[in-house]
């Protein structure tokens, strides 16, 4: 048994190679921060991008080589080590001499490697949530959550007709339009009432449903599940429903949302709700360590969100501008978290963009252009604007993240004529208050 290895103390561990954790070492360099950073990933390979996984990569547009964020010269020449293969499973906190915790500490990985730090930064991001049926075992079963999911469902491209989505949310779609655009069979069974609910409100729901009913997609909605087919060697050959149907299927993709990788903040006993509770700097309750992207949990950014309201991202935009303040933080700069979330999402000829949070909205004003192909929903609290679903319309996309960012308004009545672009009746919040 080989003896576990202590590494050199670096100035900055950062426990997930993640778009985040990525994010933070670059941006300390942007800062000036010139002490050691060490970047620890747990998969065996270099830092990647997701969002092609579904989509890109998947279809064959882009090579593995296109998905990853820096080259190792990169690193070797801003002084950051990146560790592949580094799975860390417990952190020890230093004291200084009157008992409190300085940010320094060592953190020890599953093969004994122990990684002094003296300030740490978590961007552990979220994992696939697992489904708990009968048969979930089955060869053909998959996830798609990181680059091996992705390669295995490649791999398996040409073995298959019959695709079974589980899961209509933003990863389960883009993946049944990819399989579908392969030449594949796509049936979508979605648990709740409508699609993308948890992001989208009912018109856009309504509006992707239709979409892809018209481009032969089999979506299911209200669907209850109770297991899965075994073919009678090991491998799926379909699902089966509550009502005792059953659905054919040599592949089975599950995409019903993400945990957020919680347990070793837990374990370090930071405050955990939903992810790990950080304040605007993105400092977790024990004051010293940084935590950044999807498994923190943050007050709401938005421009006027009402006081104490707190939410966990999951986006590239929010892992971006996180760890951009965490960086501020890490150097003793003071900048809040204050910025307009976005999103996005392709769908075959479908570009969703999403901009702003819809939490407490009480009217909506759906804008449709059928001759150019272009859906808009924006939502509207108290008459103000605070959130807009964009598909393929980006200029209504650019006018409501332009007018939330500068705390303006987009009058309702004005804003139901599609032909009016919203640019142009961009008005100052004060003027409709």
């Amino acid at each position: 048994m080989s003896t576990p290895t202590t590494r050199s103390e670096t100035g900055l561990l950062i426990i997930g190679a993640s778009q985040a954790g990525v994010q933070l070492a670059i941006s300390l360099r942007g800062t000036g921060f010139n002490e050691h950073i060490t970047l620890l990933g747990e998969e065996n390979h270099r830092p990647y991008q997701r969002p092609a996984l579904s989509k890109e990569f998947l279809q064959d547009k882009v090579d593995k080589e296109n998905l990853i964020f820096r080259s190792q010269e990169y690193w070797d020449e801003h002084n950051i080590e990146l560790v592949k293969g580094a799975r860390i499973e417990r952190v020890i906190k230093s004291r200084d001499g009157a008992g409190q915790e300085d940010g320094s500490g060592v953190a020890i990985a599953t093969d004994g490697t122990e990684y002094p730090f003296r300030r740490l930064a978590l961007a552990v991001g979220a994992r696939a949530r697992k489904i708990d049926v009968p048969g979930a075992d089955l060869d053909g079963v998959l996830y798609l959550r990181s680059a091996d999911d992705a390669l295995d469902l490649k791999a398996r491209l040409g073995g298959f007709e019959d695709a079974v989505v589980i899961g209509g949310g933003f990863i389960g779609l883009e993946a049944a339009c990819s399989l579908h655009g392969l030449g594949h069979k796509v049936t979508v069974l979605e648990y709740g009432p409508r699609l993308v609910g948890r992001a989208v409100g009912e018109d856009t729901s309504e509006y992707f449903l239709q979409s892809h009913h018209n481009r032969g997609i089999d979506i299911q909605l209200n669907s209850r599940m109770t297991r899965f087919v075994d073919d009678g060697h090991g491998k799926v050959a379909g699902v089966q429903l509550e009502d005792g149907s059953v659905v054919r299927a040599q592949l089975v993709l599950i995409g019903i949302g993400v945990i957020p990788n919680t347990e070793l903040a837990e374990q370090m006993g930071l405050e955990i709700d939903n992810g790990v509770v950080v304040d605007r700097h993105a400092i977790a309750s024990d004051r010293t360590t940084v935590v950044v992207g999807d498994v923190a949990n943050m007050p709401n950014p938005l421009p006027g969100a009402p006081e104490g309201e707190r939410i966990r991202l999951e986006s590239v935009n929010n892992a971006i501008e996180h760890a951009k303040v965490a960086a501020y933080s890490l150097t003793g700069r003071q900048e809040e978290y204050a910025g307009i979330p976005w999103f996005w999402s392709n769908q075959a000829d479908l570009k969703l963009q999403i901009a702003g949070l819809t939490l407490g909205y009480d009217s909506t004003v759906v804008r449709h252009d059928q001759e150019k192909g272009k859906f808009s929903v924006l939502y509207y609290r108290g008459n103000q604007i605070i959130a807009a679903d964009c598909v393929n319309a980006p200029l209504d996309f650019m006018a409501v993240r332009n007018a939330l960012g500068k705390n303006q308004n987009i009058p309702a009545d004005a804003a139901a004529d599609a032909s009016v672009p919203l640019k142009s009746i961009t008005v100052d919040r004060a003027m409709t208050a």
